[in-house]
């Protein structure tokens, strides 16, 4: 099988330096379907110096060029389409429905956003006697997950090079062929050398040369909140600017008298998808203690309809899938009540978990605070409003959330609660709109205006 290069710098791919390539495997067969090089500390720093070297012109070309590039990377990502659909299913698992409405178009759409963002955008104004600049931040280090192999690399990327900023890309191991398809449209858009780069590596090779590189003057990493934490730490001392999306574990509320049932279909189709594998997806489900039964009976007959290897997907990995099941294994032994699924795997090959329902979960409970990041949605009891907030905003994170009752009162519970982003009666994201999380969530913003001024600097001039 042959060896695919993971390394792109200075605008061309080049051999990988490190020994073993990594394997790319298919979830939902279990089979080796490609390799790809593996970067080294010593690529990570010729990526670093190209980025360097190109910043200078980068930083001062007129937005309207920076316009133009991401909407040829726009164009460039929707020729691929197809291809990406079928590269993230291939190497993710995800369903094909899925890849293309949401793996593959959010991200186009997001890019297009910035092209759009970047030709308006007041990169100077004035204060009084003061002009005020927005100046990028230079070179940027972006690491990014596999659970949205392309989104979450867009909006990085996006962004930074809107800014005048220049990239290099460690994307996850897991998914560095979507990652490759990303390199090859840059290539495409005409963006100067340099500008963008990417090793695709090991998180302890690459990704930490690129952290601690002192040619970065940024890192932007999504992922657990372990692994954000030592990277903060690292980033910290040496004073680099950082933005963290990390985990969550949000609640989904649902007031007295709301509506159960599209209260009840919308949520466990937020948790449910991409296989249970988002940082945002809407794991607990907390109803008040008169209609609760009512609602786990009615999760219990939706759930069913999420058929593993049908309408949901295969997790990214064996880990990944041993991870899930030691989560449900846990819940049963903390006494929660199963009410669908369970820690038997529903298919003879495939990392496949079932869709698994816990009722009687208590707010202690470990799959009631730790972010499992797999097909597992708990049900917890509350008497009244005031310990239906205390539950929901009982945990390390603040990430997302939803809420569901009349419009009033469900838009003043959902100003109350600890989270970056609140869906409001079933509210559909918003791709302009910031997104990023409260607590130990992370730390800035992405998407929007928001997601574009993480990576500038503000200098003012007194006249």
């Amino acid at each position: 099988m042959k060896v695919l290069d993971g390394v792109y710098v200075d605008g061309a791919w080049r051999s990988a330096g490190a020994a073993e390539p990594l394997a790319v495997v298919d979830p939902a067969t279990e089979e080796v379907v490609a390799r790809v090089g593996a970067g080294s500390a010593q690529d990570v720093d010729a990526a670093v110096r190209a980025a360097r070297d190109a910043f200078p012109g980068w930083a001062a070309a007129p937005p309207a060029e920076r316009a133009a590039r991401l909407a040829a990377l726009r164009d460039a990502m929707a020729t691929r389409a197809d291809e990406i659909a079928a590269t993230v299913t291939r190497e993710l698992g995800a369903p094909p429905k899925l890849a293309k409405a949401v793996h593959t178009q959010l991200p186009i759409a997001v890019a297009g956003s910035y092209a759009d963002l970047v030709a308006s955008y007041p990169f100077e104004t004035q204060v009084g006697n003061s002009t005020v600049l927005m100046e990028p931040v230079g070179v940027v280090g972006a690491i990014t997950p596999w659970n949205y192999p392309l989104h979450q690399i867009v909006a990085k990327v996006a962004p930074a090079l809107a800014a005048g900023c220049t990239v290099v890309l460690k994307p996850a191991e897991n998914t560095p062929l979507t990652a490759r398809l990303f390199a090859e449209a840059v290539h495409e858009a005409g963006f100067p050398a340099g500008v963008f780069n990417m090793v695709v590596g090991l998180g302890p090779v690459a990704g930490q040369a690129l952290v601690e590189h002192p040619g970065v003057d940024m890192v932007s990493f999504t992922g657990s909140t372990a692994v954000g934490r030592r990277i903060g730490a690292l980033a910290g001392g040496a004073v680099k600017r950082v933005a963290l999306e990390l985990g969550g574990k949000s609640a989904s509320v649902l007031l007295p008298g709301a509506d159960l049932a599209p209260a009840i279909k919308a949520t466990l189709a937020n948790a449910l998808s991409n296989s249970g594998q988002r940082c945002s997806a809407l794991t607990r489900v907390l109803v008040h203690r008169d209609q609760y039964e009512e609602a786990v009976a009615l999760a219990a007959e939706a759930v069913a309809g999420y058929v593993p290897g049908e309408r949901i997907g295969p997790l990214v990995s064996a880990e990944q899938r041993e991870r899930v099941v030691g989560y449900i294994e846990k819940g049963v032994a903390e006494g929660a009540r199963l009410v669908a699924g369970g820690p038997t795997p529903p298919l003879s090959r495939g990392y496949y978990v079932s869709p698994t329902l816990f009722a009687d979960v208590a707010p202690e409970m470990a799959i009631a605070q730790e972010e499992i990041f797999g097909p597992v949605v708990a049900f917890l009891r509350f008497e009244d409003e005031e310990d239906a907030l205390r539950i929901a905003n009982g945990t390390v994170y603040g990430l997302a959330g939803a809420v569901w009752g009349a419009p009033d009162e469900a838009a003043a519970f959902a100003r109350r609660m600890e989270a970056g982003q609140v869906d409001v009666n079933g509210g559909r994201f918003n791709a302009r709109a910031p997104f990023g999380g409260y607590k130990q969530s992370g730390i800035g913003r992405e998407l929007g205006e928001h997601g574009l001024t993480e990576y500038l600097h503000t200098k003012s001039l007194q006249f």
